[in-house]
């Protein structure tokens, strides 16, 4: 089996996504809908990364698809992470938590506007 570099490189990115947020296989393929098995594949590069689960991958952990596939952060890959945040704790977090995370989303969207 001839392994590609770009796929080998995408799975690397995606075991230090999933390891930065604390999960093990098991878990992550559970949130992103696949078997732990074949997500085990993707990491080492045995099998390439669907459409399907690039969405879900980036849904679920608010990485910039560029990132994934490419290694490279878009402009926006700042704000992904913050609207991640809010949206996966704003019931669980303090008001005041929340509201500095929110007025780091501003700010993030005010300093992309100028640099556009």
């Amino acid at each position: 089996m001839q392994l590609n570099q770009d796929d080998i490189n995408i799975g690397e990115r995606l075991r230090e996504i999933r390891e930065n947020m604390n999960m093990t296989r098991e878990e992550f393929s559970e949130k992103i809908d696949i078997t732990d098995s074949f997500l085990g594949q993707i990491e080492r590069g045995e099998r390439s990364l669907s459409v399907k689960t690039l969405k879900k991958v980036v849904k679920y952990t608010g990485v910039s698809a560029d990132y994934l596939l490419f290694g490279k952060n878009s402009k926006n890959d700042v704000l992904n992470k913050i609207n991640n945040i809010l949206e996966l704790n704003s019931e669980t977090t303090s008001d005041f938590i929340y509201h500095i995370v929110l007025c780091s989303n501003d700010f993030c969207k005010k300093l992309n506007d100028s640099k556009s």
